[in-house]
């Protein structure tokens, strides 16, 4: 009971109004000044988002301002008086500092990890609840009770205290070494290196050195021998090579792709089949999003081993192209300029290259026709930009009078209503014509 007589003398010899007077001042200043220098800073494009958030209280920045500014008037009225509310207080925007912050981190850089969500949450109730115990003077009593107990791990002895102080020293130094790799991705790469790619490049290697220093650093504070370290590194080298080549290997071809620049990030690419847009060059594999919004995950290591177009031209213009078979009399020169009237119409369609027609073949039924084009904006979409070619070309050969080629049609086995089967032609092309029984 000493403890709560302890709370209980502090609470009724401090002065409430006076320290009330005392917190709400240092919030005030400290909202004041967040707002003022976070106009400032995005004004000219440099506001963190982690330290000054969309409003001047939703980032790390306000809760720490304030704790200085409070922190600082504890410790001249402690001379005076015992003090009990600035404690708390002290307690409460020390705790709500290191939340803010971790949380920014994470969130800015797994923003749609649920998983990090989770741990964000964990987080935040176990500094609140260190936060109170320190309130309440119960904080030694707690860590002596963890100290005395021991686990064994192999021959060492660790304690429950030391385990849990290392886990959460080495989790504040990867979200530490995470904010830093931000920064210097904000501040460096960003503003000196122009290509998608190689800033990607940059900020993998960054993360990984940034990642192994910060853990060894993690691990010396806890007393692990590094020195042990290297019998784990060997064990991790013939994992890589037997049960973790492909993911190895993956990961080195993401590395390739990015360096040797053969694909980049904005190309209109074919694999396997697949058409689409590289999003994301990841360390193990490239997304790939297709002009109806599917996406393709490939692994790195098929963009380095197989065959792979690279549908983006070095001025970035994007090849398109429909072909269409007319009657075997029809006038040749007569669909040529109402094709490539068809395509020239069209606003997204370059000009220069201009469009082309090609004969390309004398099919069953005709003549084919390829008409190729060039867009320089495949983001907007190629489906739709394909579908009013050809309805320009379709109405145009219409009004022209060029015969267009029956389908061969197709034979479908039908029920008869006595039971008997009874085929029906039917065409292989949706037709306005009816059908017709045999």
């Amino acid at each position: 009971m000493d403890i709560f007589d302890k709370l209980i003398d502090d609470f009724n010899n401090s002065s409430a109004w006076l320290e009330f007077f005392i917190v709400v001042g240092g919030l005030l200043l400290a909202y004041v000044g967040v707002r003022w220098w976070g106009a400032s800073l995005k004004d000219k494009g440099r506001a963190s988002a982690i330290w000054f958030g969309h409003r001047p209280v939703s980032g790390a920045m306000f809760p720490l301002l304030a704790l200085l500014l409070i922190y600082s008037a504890q410790l001249v009225v402690t001379h005076y008086m015992p003090v009990f509310w600035l404690r708390v207080a002290v307690s409460l925007l020390f705790s709500l500092t290191i939340i803010r912050f971790v949380a920014r981190v994470l969130s800015k850089t797994f923003p749609q990890s649920t998983s990090m969500r989770l741990l964000e949450k964990v987080f935040s109730w176990a500094v609140w609840g260190v936060a109170v115990l320190q309130t309440l003077g119960l904080l030694p009593a707690v860590t002596g009770q963890l100290e005395s107990i021991s686990l064994t791990l192999g021959k060492s002895q660790i304690n429950l205290l030391s385990l849990i102080e290392g886990v959460l020293s080495a989790g504040l130094m990867m979200v530490f070494v995470l904010w830093i790799a931000s920064l210097f991705e904000q501040h460096v790469i960003n503003r000196w290196v122009s290509d998608l790619s190689m800033r990607k490049v940059g900020m993998n290697i960054t993360k990984v050195v940034l990642l192994t220093v910060g853990l060894l650093v993690s691990l010396s504070w806890v007393g692990v021998d590094l020195t042990a370290l290297s019998v784990m590194g060997g064990a991790v080298g013939v994992g890589l090579g037997f049960g973790m080549q492909k993911i190895a290997s993956n990961y080195v071809s993401g590395f390739l792709v990015l360096l040797e620049r053969a694909l980049r990030i904005g190309d209109n690419v074919r694999v396997d089949g697949f058409e689409g847009r590289i999003t994301d060059i990841k360390t193990r594999f490239t997304v790939i999003r297709a002009s109806n919004g599917r996406e393709a995950i490939v692994p790195n290591e098929t963009l380095i081993t197989q065959r792979v177009e690279n549908l983006s031209q070095a001025d970035r213009q994007f090849l398109l192209s429909t072909t269409i078979v007319v009657g075997m009399d029809s006038d040749e020169v007569l669909v040529s300029e109402i094709l490539l009237g068809a395509a020239s119409r069209q606003p997204r369609v370059l000009s220069n290259p201009a469009p082309s027609v090609q004969l390309v073949d004398f099919v069953e039924h005709g003549l084919q026709f390829t008409l190729s084009y060039y867009i320089n904006d495949p983001q907007n979409g190629q489906g739709n930009i394909r579908s009013q070619v050809n309805l320009a070309l379709l109405q145009s050969l219409r009004e022209a009078g060029v015969s267009l080629p029956v389908p061969k049609q197709i034979v479908q086995f039908l029920p008869h209503p006595d039971g008997a089967a009874a085929s029906v032609a039917v065409p292989a092309a949706a037709s306005s014509s009816p059908r017709e029984s045999t």
